[in-house]
């Protein structure tokens, strides 16, 4: 086996997205192994390898990692993204408890019912918009760095560019009124890592279309 980390999910965004994200701006290189049926997670629930019976998974380390927040905290502190202090680290825990809860709402909205897609829509752009945005537009004009906690990159800025990116793909104008996010978009875009993952042909995963979104109803809730 290689010393690459190999990640366990569908081939779609979903929760392990976030992961992907943080890797590959750490420089990390990984591979995927893909559930494409039912069976494929079966199999893993059965051989013991989800402590929860749940994805994501990552082999990494000789450890099995499983729980979203637990893989992305071990990455984080593995690839020095998780400030330099527990203060730092407080304030990057709070900033990314939040993109946490909007991501929520943009991951889900694929999985809602026809009837439930507009209100469902409605609820997470009003909330990106004026309960999300606005605070880290004020955390950047506040703190005056490039970066959203001290000077230097951490999983806080990677989640937010990954969630700016996502909610411009719903509505691109969004950020008409967030100069500070633009311009925190724009740099952070430019870091190699980052733009060699934003790139076509890389990891990073696309919106997720109807057969990915059939393919996930058919292997977790059939």
């Amino acid at each position: 086996m290689s010393g690459k980390p190999k990640l366990h999910y569908f081939n779609g965004r979903g929760r392990m997205e976030t992961i992907r994200w943080l890797l590959a701006a750490a420089g990390v290189e990984f591979e995927e192994s893909y559930l494409e049926k039912k069976q494929d997670l079966t199999k893993l629930q059965k051989d013991g390898s989800l402590l929860f019976q749940q994805v994501p998974m990552v082999e990494m380390d000789g450890m099995k990692l499983v729980q979203t927040r637990a893989i992305a905290n071990y990455i984080s502190t593995k690839y020095n993204l998780y400030g330099k202090d527990m203060k730092e680290r407080a304030l990057i825990d709070m900033y990314v408890e939040g993109m946490f809860d909007l991501n929520e709402l943009l991951m889900t909205y694929e999985i809602q019912p026809a009837d439930k897609k507009e209100q469902h829509f409605a609820n997470m752009m009003d909330k990106a918009e004026n309960r999300y945005f606005p605070v880290f537009e004020k955390v950047l004009k506040d703190h005056g760095k490039d970066f959203l906690v001290g000077n230097q990159l951490s999983r806080a800025d990677i989640q937010l560019l990954e969630v700016i990116l996502m909610v411009e793909e719903w509505k691109p104008d969004i950020f008409a009124k967030f100069p500070l996010l633009q311009s925190f978009k724009a740099r952070l875009s430019n870091i190699p890592t980052i733009k060699k993952f934003l790139q076509p042909g890389s990891q990073r995963k696309p919106p997720s279309d109807d057969d990915v979104v059939d393919k996930v109803m058919k292997i977790f809730y059939s």
